[in-house]
């Protein structure tokens, strides 16, 4: 399974994880049905792709006699953490103070906004997480 710190989901897979955290358990039609007009994804693709994330560690099965139950083995903030991990590791050799500064200077962010950061990075305590 993967840990809280190499999580990492294809778009695809973050588009299953989704709707399966939504309505979870689900089964692989349903989830198919989610996708029919957006994605054109036929049943075997979708069933091809949940069965892959549950030998990945990203979702558990519970069988009740024919039917396949699909349910989260992560939680939103482990694979947001993989995805924040990721990026950082990638467009900033792990550093996150070039990151934000990026993110700063990219973004068009309201008054509001940088308030409710500066709120955060105060109320956090240094060296502590979470």
């Amino acid at each position: 399974m993967p840990t809280k710190k190499n999580t990492k989901l294809s778009d695809g897979e973050w588009a299953i994880m989704r709707v399966v955290w939504r309505t979870q358990p689900v089964s692989a039609v349903s989830v198919k049905e989610e996708f029919e007009s957006s994605t054109g994804w036929s049943y075997s693709t979708v069933k091809t792709m949940m069965d892959r994330m549950v030998r990945k560690g990203l979702l558990s099965t519970k069988r009740i006699r024919n039917l396949i139950l699909y349910s989260a083995a992560i939680t939103p903030d482990q694979a947001r953490k993989g995805a924040l991990k990721q990026v950082l590791d990638n467009a900033f050799e792990g550093a996150l103070p070039p990151m934000i500064h990026f993110l700063l200077e990219h973004e068009d962010l309201s008054e509001k906004e940088l308030n409710q950061l500066r709120e955060l990075i105060d109320r956090h305590p240094a060296g502590e997480n979470p």
